[in-house]
């Protein structure tokens, strides 16, 4: 792809929404102008089966509809999917990966089959249940997501989100601003860790 291109393959299980975040994601860059795709790899969607979904993100018009095999970036929504599933498959080592893990980042490292790129690690489940009461780990992700990208403006994303949660949740105010808190959150907690990183998309 051009290097005007942001790749990303997401790593969950059936129900924890690593789906849905490609999508939202998909959704909130579309409002910002850009030209995108966030499509999941279809197969079966057992609750607790391990699922793959793909955002592609370009200032250009987007011409290549297959699946991702060389992405910049990797989110892995569930830990437990770093001893079945190859998460760093094509991953170049200019890339960066993105798991939810309560471990250091010298704790996984030793399940990224030698991986020599960027690694962040981000707490999905503390904070979702901090600011949700309960353990939704795709909020987080998909912050984390746009925070290690930078695909686009931290601001900007933080206002697409708002809408878009009051439009999904509008009977539900506790559940916006739980989310918002969790968006804020995730952000806060890689500040340090992205203070010298180079965006992924030019």
């Amino acid at each position: 792809m051009s290097n005007q291109t942001l790749e990303i393959r997401w790593h969950g299980r059936g129900g924890q929404g690593a789906k849905t975040a490609a999508l939202l994601l998909a959704d909130v860059a579309w409002k910002t102008g850009a030209h995108v795709q966030g499509f999941p790899e279809y197969g079966p969607e057992r609750m607790g089966a391990p699922i793959t979904a793909y955002n592609r993100i370009s200032k250009d018009v987007i011409r290549v509809h297959s699946n991702i095999y060389t992405p910049d970036l990797v989110v892995v929504v569930d830990e437990t999917l770093l001893e079945s599933v190859d998460v760093t498959a094509g991953l170049s080592d200019k890339g960066a990966i993105i798991i939810n893990t309560a471990r250091t980042k010298a704790e996984v490292m030793p399940h990224l089959k030698g991986f020599r790129g960027a690694v962040y690690v981000v707490d999905a489940r503390k904070i979702s249940v901090e600011t949700l009461g309960k353990y939704f780990p795709n909020s987080p992700m998909l912050a984390a997501a746009v925070a290690v990208s930078r695909v686009m403006e931290k601001d900007e994303f933080i206002k697409e989100m708002r809408s878009s949660y009051e439009h999904k949740f509008a009977k539900k105010p506790e559940v916006i601003e739980g989310n918002m808190q969790a968006l804020i959150q995730t952000f806060d907690a890689l500040e340090e860790d992205l203070k010298n990183a180079e965006s992924l998309i030019a």
